[in-house]
């Protein structure tokens, strides 16, 4: 049974979806009216908890699992966006490399800005092979108040 919960961050407010005690959705705004936000359950309590340690600029462990939906290649590019070490970025050329093939920059940055769980799984530490600050589906301002939250941006 799908679930959600409305996190009132820095940014704006977050929705957050989880099925099965899984968290499978996190965006910006508060998104999916068809879905009633409910009480908080353990799985909202946990990942509302994340959020505050985040927010308040800590690196906080992920102790809730996550399932976002998407092919075989977007699970790649999701696994590989979480082994981006807080603080840090890459550009998509670098995502590209780790992923085995220089060619398939466009699929990556694709599968990149769908990610469905953000800031959660970090497709914000993606940037432009030049520096530059790419799209992001919550906005380039929220993107740069991440990687800046984060200590990655000093600007």
């Amino acid at each position: 049974m799908i679930q959600k919960s409305r996190y009132n961050s820095t940014l704006g407010t977050l929705t957050i979806l989880t099925n099965e005690n899984m968290l499978t959705h996190v965006s910006f705004g508060d998104v999916h009216p068809e879905i009633e936000a409910g009480n908080k359950d353990a799985i909202h309590q946990k990942i509302h908890v994340w959020f505050d340690l985040y927010f308040g600029g800590q690196q906080a462990v992920i102790d809730f699992p996550l399932n976002p939906a998407g092919t075989v290649f977007q699970q790649r590019v999701w696994e590989e966006l979480m082994r981006i070490p807080y603080g840090t970025t890459i550009s998509y050329r670098q995502m590209a490399q780790r992923l085995g093939d220089e060619k398939v920059i466009r699929a990556a940055a694709t599968a990149n800005g769908a990610n469905p769980i953000a800031i959660v799984i970090p497709c914000h530490r993606v940037i432009g092979s030049d520096g530059s600050m790419t799209g992001y589906a919550g906005g380039v301002e929220n993107k740069i108040k991440l990687l800046q939250l984060e200590g990655a941006m000093l600007f």
